[in-house]
């Protein structure tokens, strides 16, 4: 047995996944329900939010980004666009030349000074309101409202072993990490947060978290 630099066992977990995802029709029945609730009255931040990136800076004004879902299945992840349209190019000049940067983003996978985020990016993301399209996501049966932060393909392996309790949710547009304190938090704890997430599951659990997130955002904890 094998641990890596942030104290997580790696090695591959056990397989197969289960076809249903974590919480089963219950879970999926409370998402459609209350996404489809407040989609009607967030419409027009919706518009608003859209408006104001199409006016700021070039580009589309979502964000598709793959990222791994429920028993591994790849799917487009939607944001509301907060960076430049060259970011992949500007974060690797900056963290070639930055390497402290360099450092932070090998260990928790965000930066604290940005460089690709753009002025109306950094207000979406402080409040979170970049995450919004991601209700379509939860409508679409991609991501659920409430579990494990959606990783792309290569930050699974930090997951070690603990791996399985990710692949066998849905993804959550929020999450016991969001309300334990989010950017805050080490790499290694978000892993044990979403371990003990899918382990304690239940429909309570879930109604409990999303009523913390509103606080949460509310004080603009943890977000960078």
């Amino acid at each position: 047995m094998a641990f890596d630099k942030l104290g997580v066992v790696f090695a591959e977990p056990p397989g197969p996944w289960p076809e249903k995802a974590l919480g089963g029709s219950l879970k999926r029945g409370f998402d459609v329900f209350v996404s489809a609730m407040i989609l009607v009255p967030l419409l027009p931040l919706l518009c608003l939010v859209a408006l104001a990136i199409r006016l700021s800076s070039k580009g589309p004004i979502l964000f598709a980004h793959r990222r791994i879902g429920h028993g591994g299945v790849a799917f487009d992840c939607y944001k509301f666009r907060s960076m430049v349209v060259d970011a992949e190019q500007k974060l690797h000049d900056y963290l070639q030349a930055n390497p402290e940067a360099a450092h932070e983003w090998e260990a928790t996978r965000k930066l604290s000074n940005d460089p690709r985020v753009t002025a109306i990016g950094r207000f979406l993301r402080k409040s979170s309101l970049d995450e919004l399209p991601q209700i379509f996501n939860v409508l679409r049966g991609e991501m659920s409202l409430v579990g494990p932060r959606p990783v792309v393909q290569d930050e699974l392996h930090r997951y070690g072993l603990y791996r399985v309790h990710y692949l066998r949710a849905r993804p959550g547009i929020t999450g016991l990490w969001q309300v334990s304190g989010r950017s805050t938090t080490s790499y290694a704890e978000r892993v044990r947060l979403d371990k003990r997430y899918s382990l304690q599951w239940s429909l309570v659990h879930d109604t409990g978290i999303l009523f913390r997130t509103v606080p949460a955002l509310l004080q603009q904890r943890g977000a960078v």
